[in-house]
């Protein structure tokens, strides 16, 4: 099998089987819902999460944008900052001593827990939840990109000092390339983590009345007993992290070609 047709194969494994898989899993969700006849309250057919999707798509459509908003300013804030400070301490072990467990604290850290004081002291709203999502999603293009930046083949290394190679042309032509897949595999991670991030702050924020996007309309939909609203929220919430995921996921294929394992097709 040629490499082009391995490829065209694996593309069309890897959308066919999760579309056949929720295809099934949707089909029992609504036979069992059907047939015993469960309350609307209690849970939503998947018709009827769609029919509510379609009718009330004005709100949370709006609301979706909000949220999406929100995940990509802190996942490019994530990627940004992650970047430089991964730079910056694969310049000196010591320096990378020092702060690498400070790093660690936004790992361990509950946004839950530090969510309402960011709240207070960021007086605009947006940044607020901004900044809460960031520090979700930081951590894993820190360590990953630290990472990558370390695993550089010391002969490799060795050669280049040998050319007498500058820091920045070792940083540029070695430590970037051989940085390339982990970092990727740091923002499939942290792309996930924006949107979590972005939705528990917009839960916190939403307890004052200042959030608009999905998680505090799932917070009002939960208030009022309107349970379709509710799971049609949770779709698109769902439907946005896949969507990221699929996105990224795709970048890094294209950025890694066929020159890494990781990128190489399924046979």
């Amino acid at each position: 099998m040629s490499s082009a047709s391995a490829s065209r194969r694996e593309a069309t494994l890897r959308l066919a089987l999760p579309v056949l898989a929720a295809a099934c899993l949707l089909g029992v969700w609504q036979a069992w819902v059907t047939h015993f006849d469960v309350p609307s309250y209690l849970v939503p057919s998947p018709w009827l999460i769609g029919q509510t999707l379609v009718a009330d798509w004005a709100l949370l459509g709006a609301a979706w944008l909000v949220t999406a908003k929100i995940t990509l300013l802190a996942f490019a804030a994530s990627i940004l900052i992650g970047s430089l400070i991964a730079f910056v301490f694969v310049q000196s072990r010591w320096i990378e001593a020092a702060f690498f467990p400070y790093a660690v604290l936004l790992q361990v850290t509950p946004i839950v827990a530090i969510a309402p004081l960011i709240i207070i002291w960021v007086k605009d709203p947006t940044l607020s939840l901004v900044v809460c999502a960031t520090l979700v999603a930081l951590f894993p293009i820190i360590a990953n990109t630290t990472t990558g930046l370390r695993s550089i083949n010391p002969g490799l290394a060795d050669y280049f000092k040998l050319q007498g190679a500058s820091r920045w042309q070792l940083l540029l032509r070695l430590r970037i390339p051989s940085a390339l897949p982990f970092f990727m595999a740091g923002l499939r991670i942290s792309g996930g983590l924006s949107l979590i991030g972005a939705v528990v702050a917009e839960f916190v924020a939403g307890t004052g009345g200042t959030g608009t996007g999905l998680a505090y309309q799932i917070l009002q939909s939960g208030y009022q007993l309107n349970i379709p609203r509710m799971f049609a929220a949770l779709l698109l919430i769902t439907l946005t992290g896949v969507g990221l995921f699929a996105m990224l996921s795709a970048l890094s294929r294209a950025v890694l070609g066929g020159w890494h394992e990781s990128a190489r097709p399924l046979h």
